[in-house]
Formats: C-alpha cells, structure tokens, sequence
C-alpha cells in the first residue's frame, strides 16, 4: 500500500543496529581469524613459546596448548569464535594438534582473501577448498604407514614422545613416554576410558619425582580423633565401598519423632545409639580391613573401627570412589547390611604414605585393575598444570593410536608431501576456477613447516625450498630437522605421528574456512558493536582489540 506515490518505511530491527553485508564483512571476519591465528601461532612446534595468561580473578596460566589458549582468550568476536571450537573439537577427537588446527584455519582464510577482494564468488572458494580437503586426507591416508603389534609398545612411547616435543617436558620426555603408555595400557583396551587415569598434583620435589600407580591412590580425606589409631597398612585387605553415612546425628537428621514423656526420649535416644552400633557391628563382620564412603564417617564410627584395627575414610571423592571401584572389583553398597564376601573388593597392599607436604592413600597391585593414577610433582603449581595438560595430550595421542594404527612423519612432511601433490594436480587436472583456490589451500599447509622453523629462528625461506625440491624428487618424509637446523628423513628420525591428527586437523580447518567464508551478513545490537574500518576492515592498531571485539554475530542462511 502506498501513501502519496511514497512507500512508507519499515524498520525491522532496533533503532541503531549495524547491519554489515558482503564483500567487506567477509574480509571483516578473515582480518579478526587473522589477530587470532596471529596470538596462537608462536606456540607451535618444539620451540615454540609459551602464553603467560592472567584472567579477571589475577589467575595465571602459562600454557602453549592450543585448546587451552582458545579457551582463556576472551575472544567474542562472532566469526573468531568458530576457531575456538575447531581447537575444542580437536582436543576433544584426537586430543593433539589443536594449535595446528587453528594456525592452518587462519591460513586458509589469508590464502583464499585475495579471492574474495577479487570478487570470487565464496560458493565457488568453498567448492573449491571442500575438493582440496578431500584430495589432501586421501593423500595422507595413501602415504601413512601401518605399524605391526610387534612393535606395538616401541611405536606407542615414539607417538607419545613426538607429541610432547612441543610441551614443557621435552626434556624429560624419555621418563614421562613410560608413563603416558603405562597408563593407558593399564585401561581396559575394549573402551580406554581416560577419565580412569587418576591424576594428582603435589607442589614440591622435581619432575622425576613423578609416580605411576597401577591402582588408586586419593589424598586423605577429613578425619575424626581416633583416625591416628587405626593401622596405615594392610597386605591383601578386604575393602568395603559404601554410599552411607556413619554419624550419630544422621536419624536426628533424617526423622521426625514426637514424644509426651521424658521416658519415650531416652528410648529414641537409645534407638539411635543401636541403629548406628548395628550398622558398625555388620561392617565389622564383613571382614573388611579398610571402609571408605563417598559419605561422612563421623567420630563415633573412627573410634570403633579404630578399636578393631580397620581402616576408614569419609568424603570420598565420587571420581576416586569410581575409580577404587574399578581397580578392587568392589560394589558401591548404599546399606550396611546383607554385605556379602562377593561384594568387598581387594588389593595387594594398602598404605598411607607421605609425599611433600601431603598424605596419600595408595591401593595397589589391584587384581581388576583397570584405571591407574599420576602423582605428578613439581616447582610451582603453574608449572605442575601445564605438565599435566602435556600428558592429557600425549595420553590421547596413545589412546588414538591403539585404535588407529596409521602413522606419518611429523616435522611439517605431511603437510609439505600433500601441499607439492595438491600443486601438481592443480596444474594438470584442473582447467577452471577452481585452479588457483587449490593452489592457494596448497599454499597453506606450507604455513606449518614455516612456522616450524621461524619458532626455532631457523631461515625459513631457505628450509622451504629445499622441502619443495625434496618432496618433488620424491622425498615423501622430508621435514624440518631441529637437530642440524637442515632437512631430513623425519620417519627415520622416529617423528611419528597419528595419520589420524593430520586428517582432522586438515578437516576441521577447512570446514571452519568454509563457515566464515559462507557468512556475508553480521547484525550487532547497538551496545556491543565491534570497531570496524572502511570497507568492513579492522581500523588500524585493532587487530589483537579483534580478539575482545563486543559483537554479536547471527550468520545469515
């Protein structure tokens, strides 16, 4: 309907909304990608440096893991989001390279930017890049190498190793390797659960201080006067696991009762007294040398068991309950009575041991064991949570390895021996437009051995070249050598890695690409618009306030 031959306007949306279109928003969120990619790519690689990150609180963290960076980078930026996801996703699948998959992310997008100034339409760039992710984990799955289950222990410590050549425990990778396979050949090997890898963090001592535990053991828990008397070891103990809790005060809490004579309390008062002794009396009878619930064991109880010399722990842990569970073969009983022998679970030996400043319970030599623990020691608590975050990564790289027995040279190889394949099937088999844009993903992969190199102040010009020269001769393995800051065999040099890291580092990557590619609108409310510059682009000095950019972005379909 019309008034005067005028159509009247009509606003959708709030009044000083930014509605950010085309062209110029896409180079927008490439740019922000790019401050990203920018912060996380000094990380990667064996000389790689770490972040020190300080939170609102005054928390610190120094960390160069990937997911972790991703994850304590306040980045609000609606298109940079997509990478911390890609890096989660990683850490979540495979558990490695989660800085490889965000820095390859940001270097696609830089690759195929020319594209798009030129006005490439983003449907054809992202055709093209979904073909040459296809063509680059077919590539890496034709080259890997399947390894034998002879060899089976010496292949899993070489993965773990290769995989904390980047972490702060480089130089202690040879006591920490034995570690990381111990500990997940100690799982069961039908579903290699991780969470059942206890691990505990005490400052103090040195790295090598570490232990591995094949069992459990927890930090003593909240004791009542009484605990001292009871003995702190046992040889082959019965152990009962209970969900009760062993207070006097537990049926006041837990009834209600009304009384008219002074007589009927002392009755109630006595009836509590012999609900708790009977309770106490049947765990007696059990056989059980050590008690532990995830429940309070109040005063009273300690005293008892104390007097017949057995073992009690209260407020246990649910993770470590679960995990005693699983070593000892016991039942978790939510009632004292009706125990049978079937039910109490057992170990070789049981004692509580001081280590630093801390006293630990330690069941050990379980017949069940399935789960083990870390006792990890070190200098400072920063120091001893980035150790920690090095082992998860190596623990997963094990545990993937297990069931995906394909392996690749790391050292930048594969990428390098995909990159010079994806050039030369471009320029023999490609005859449209989609030529440069897999040229340009090619181009991208090059982004880690560069990396590689300009971390370790290598001439990464130089290095490349004789990559490429490599690599055209046939050279599937050539990668960046630290040792001889040269190029060699990365095979023979035992720098192995899953195929398994490569395909979804190169996967998740390209997908992420194609996400921010295919969004060409962004619409920010008023109070939390980003700073943008002319034609969508970040205003000068802005590229790392990107990373804290107040928008709010919603993709159009």
């Amino acid at each position: 309907m019309s008034f005067g031959g005028q159509t009247p306007t009509i606003i959708v949306l709030k009044e000083g909304t930014d509605a950010s279109q085309g062209q110029g928003q896409i180079l927008s969120n490439i740019n922000a990608c790019a401050a990203v990619q920018q912060t996380i790519r000094p990380t990667l690689g064996p000389y790689g440096g770490d972040l020190l990150m300080v939170d609102e609180n005054g928390k610190q963290t120094i960390t160069n893991d990937g997911a972790t960076v991703m994850k304590l980078l306040d980045i609000v930026h609606p298109a940079a989001r997509i990478l911390v996801d890609i890096a989660r996703s990683q850490d979540a699948e495979v558990g490695d390279g989660t800085t490889s998959v965000v820095v390859l992310a940001g270097e696609i997008l830089k690759e195929v930017k020319e594209h798009v100034e030129q006005g490439v339409s983003t449907q054809l760039i992202n055709k093209a890049l979904r073909r040459a992710s296809a063509m680059a984990v077919n590539k890496v799955r034709e080259i890997s190498v399947a390894t034998n289950d002879a060899s089976r222990r010496d292949t899993l410590e070489k993965l773990a190793a290769t995989a904390m050549t980047s972490k702060l425990i480089k130089r202690n990778s040879t006591f920490f390797t034995k570690m990381c396979v111990d500990a997940v050949l100690a799982l069961d090997q039908d579903d290699l659960n991780e969470r059942l890898i206890g691990v505990k963090k005490i400052p103090g001592g040195s790295l090598t201080d570490s232990l591995f535990i094949n069992g459990v053991a927890f930090k003593k828990t909240f004791s009542y006067a009484g605990f001292e008397q009871q003995p702190k070891s046992f040889k082959k103990p019965k152990i009962v696991c209970l969900n009760v809790e062993l207070e006097l005060k537990a049926e006041k809490d837990n009834a209600e009762v009304r009384v008219e004579e002074v007589s009927e309390y002392q009755a109630i008062v006595d009836a509590e007294w012999q609900i708790i002794y009977k309770k106490l009396e049947n765990l007696h009878e059990s056989g059980a040398s050590v008690v532990l619930s995830k429940l309070p064991i109040g005063d009273l109880a300690t005293q008892f068991f104390a007097d017949r010399n057995i073992f009690c722990a209260g407020r246990v842990a649910a993770e470590d309950m679960d995990r005693v569970i699983e070593a000892t073969g016991a039942t978790l009983q939510s009632t004292c009575s009706n125990i049978l022998p079937e039910h109490l679970g057992t170990c070789g030996s049981f004692d509580e041991r001081q280590i630093g400043g801390e006293r630990f319970n330690f069941f050990e030599d379980c017949p069940e064991a399935k789960t083990c623990t870390l006792v990890l020691r070190g200098g400072a608590e920063q120091f001893i949570a980035e150790v920690e975050r090095s082992l998860h990564d190596a623990i997963m790289i094990v545990k993937r390895a297990i069931k995906n027995k394909d392996i690749v040279a790391g050292g930048g190889a594969t990428e390098m021996e995909v990159s010079t394949y994806l050039h030369r099937f471009a320029d023999r088999e490609v005859r449209n437009k989609q030529q440069p844009i897999i040229k340009s993903f090619a181009r991208a992969l090059e982004v880690i051995p560069r990396q590689l190199c300009d971390n370790a102040g290598f001439d990464a010009t130089d290095i490349l070249n004789r990559l490429r020269v490599e690599h055209v001769r046939g050279n599937t393995w050539a990668g960046v050598d630290f040792d001889t800051e040269s190029v060699s065999n990365m095979m023979d040099k035992f720098v192995w890695e899953p195929a398994l890291v490569k395909v979804n580092a190169i996967q998740a990557a390209t997908e992420a690409a194609c996400l921010i590619l295919g969004v060409d609108e962004t619409i920010r409310n008023e109070e939390s618009q980003a700073p943008q510059g002319p034609q969508g682009q970040l205003p000068p000095g802005a590229a790392q306030k990107a990373l804290r950019a107040r928008g709010r972005g919603m993709p159009r379909r």
